[in-house]
């Protein structure tokens, strides 16, 4: 593959939040810790080195893994190392979408693995560990229930049960042969669905089923896979599930922040609430609330708590209290010696809201990282896209947009109406000196004539334009199948469409050209084709 890359500004798809951090921008430097630069992990390194709870980590990741370690020898020598001093991981999370979901699953980790190499050049005395962190406690089913393949959107239709992560996947393997029909016949083709069937069809657990396909993806990288869903990790995160519970100290630090980022200007994503956990078992993950007689509520269980009772719930059973979205960030830099996280746009934003509760809590705040964002396309379609005299920047701009531009640059004929239109506006210059020699009241009258010409005109060169493009209709509708190609339902390639597509052109290569061509401290948007 050859790559080629362009300012995110450039694609008119970020916010301007994340624009904004991207530059460096002042007025959000109280929200943020360290830059993401070498020189901010210079830093970071020196801030983590006391990380205590490695022994914890690795034992409870060979649990994890069990008899997969043994088959990747670099995940395995990566786990091993987390129980050393110097040694840090980096961090990207995403919700369990099966098949792994849109695109930019796969680019978060590849961002996390490119980035841990790019480290590890710069500062070879310490290591740095890859790991993907498996939301496996989110109870949004329906985000995650479904991909797109090769346009088709294949869904897994049953009922949702307590935090994703718990589900079974025994009733998955007609969701599964639907998605590998797709594939067509090829040894990539084989080889994926081999990878798909060993993961969903052995009636594992969801997380279990993901981490098992992700590491066929990615041991020969050495990326750790994490499920943070155990009692050993959350006994560690006791102390701030009580002082959010019991004394909801998270709320006011979340809110202030999030009003001043908004009085700046800036987007918010997330909002806290009061209690920021959900209270969770095998058959559901609901809010935990308090009620004004002081007690609090499991919502829709029937389930009650005494203060003193719920203190001693979380003590007994602190695996029973899952972090919602402004926690679990906490919870993910308590358990991990992280040095950065490696977000989509939305998702640094709303770390941007976290930063003075990180604070309160005493706990490192990692260097946001936006994940390497791409469209990857071929030969083929770029040949078109220059024949057509566009360019890769050119393209994000609106299929009606690039044929209007694609006309005035071709068109043998002057369809603008400038000339003329100065002319008219002179003449109405003299009009309106007349007019306001006989009455100076007509002045507003003459103008509004003059708005309803301009109109007039504006409307005139549309109509001249739009005749025009029927004498390049060929043209016009080869960069409508362009845009198509590229953007999908009219967005991003990577929002919507599966890596399936990809893996089953590519294969295996298909991972290093990505790990290749992303870097993931440039902040470009990289093409591949």
């Amino acid at each position: 593959m050859k790559a080629t890359y362009i300012d995110y500004s450039d694609t008119a798809s970020f916010s301007d939040t994340l624009l904004a951090y991207l530059s460096n921008d002042e007025q959000l430097k109280p929200f943020y810790g360290e830059r993401p630069d070498f020189e901010g992990f210079r830093a970071q390194i020196d801030r983590r080195q006391d990380f205590p709870h490695r022994e914890l980590l690795v034992a409870q990741l060979k649990e994890q893994y069990g008899a997969i370690l043994e088959q990747s020898p670099r995940v395995a020598a990566h786990v091993s190392l987390l129980g050393e001093r110097n040694t840090f991981t980096v961090t990207t999370g995403h919700q369990l979408n099966i098949f792994t979901g849109p695109l930019y699953f796969i680019f978060k980790i590849v961002t996390a693995i490119r980035l841990a190499k790019d480290l590890k050049a710069a500062f070879p005395a310490y290591n740095f560990v890859p790991v993907y962190w498996m939301a496996t406690e989110d109870h949004d089913f329906a985000e995650i229930n479904h991909t797109r393949v090769f346009g088709k959107k294949i869904s897994w239709d049953i009922p949702a049960v307590s935090g994703t992560g718990r589900m079974s996947t025994a009733s998955i393997a007609d969701t599964v042969k639907q998605y590998c029909n797709t594939f067509g016949l090829s040894p990539n083709a084989d080889r994926l669905k081999a990878i798909v069937e060993q993961a969903y069809l052995q009636g594992l657990s969801l997380a279990d089923a993901t981490r098992t396909m992700v590491n066929e993806l990615f041991k020969q990288q050495g990326l750790v896979i994490i499920d943070a869903d155990r009692e050993a990790f959350k006994r560690v995160f006791i102390p701030c599930i009580e002082q959010d519970i019991l004394e909801e100290k998270s709320v006011k630090a979340i809110a202030n922040a999030s009003k001043k980022l908004e009085d700046l200007g800036f987007q918010t994503q997330v909002h806290a609430r009061d209690i920021n956990f959900f209270y969770l078992t095998d058959e559901f993950r609901e809010r935990i609330v308090r009620l004004q007689d002081g007690r609090f509520e499991v919502l829709h269980q029937d389930l009650y708590f005494s203060p003193d009772e719920l203190k001693a719930e979380i003590e007994n059973h602190p695996e029973r209290f899952s972090p919602n979205v402004v926690m679990r960030p906490l919870y993910q830099e308590i358990i991990l010696p992280n040095l950065a996280y490696i977000g989509g746009g939305a998702e640094i934003v709303y770390w941007l809201q976290l930063k003075s509760n990180f604070n309160q809590y005493d706990a490192p705040f990692p260097i946001l990282v936006p994940r390497n964002s791409a469209m990857i396309t071929d030969d083929s379609v770029t040949s078109k896209i220059f024949r057509l005299d566009l360019t890769f920047k050119s393209i994000f701009k609106s299929a009606d947009a690039l044929k209007s531009e694609y006309v005035r640059r071709h068109t043998k004929h002057r369809l603008n109406l400038r000339d003329e239109w100065m002319e008219l506006n002179s003449i109405f210059g003299k009009i309106k000196l007349r007019t306001h020699k006989i009455d100076p009241s007509l002045g507003a009258s003459t103008e509004a004539v003059k708005a309803r010409l301009k109109k007039a005109i504006n409307s005139l060169e549309k109509k001249l334009l739009k005749a025009d493009k029927h004498n390049y209709e060929d043209a016009l509708i080869q960069i409508e199948r362009v845009k198509d190609k590229l953007f999908p339902n009219g967005g991003l390639q990577e929002r919507s469409e599966n890596f399936a597509s990809l893996y089953v052109k590519h294969g295996e290569p298909l991972i290093d050209e990505l790990e290749k061509h992303f870097n993931p401290l440039d902040f470009k948007f990289t093409i591949l084709y």
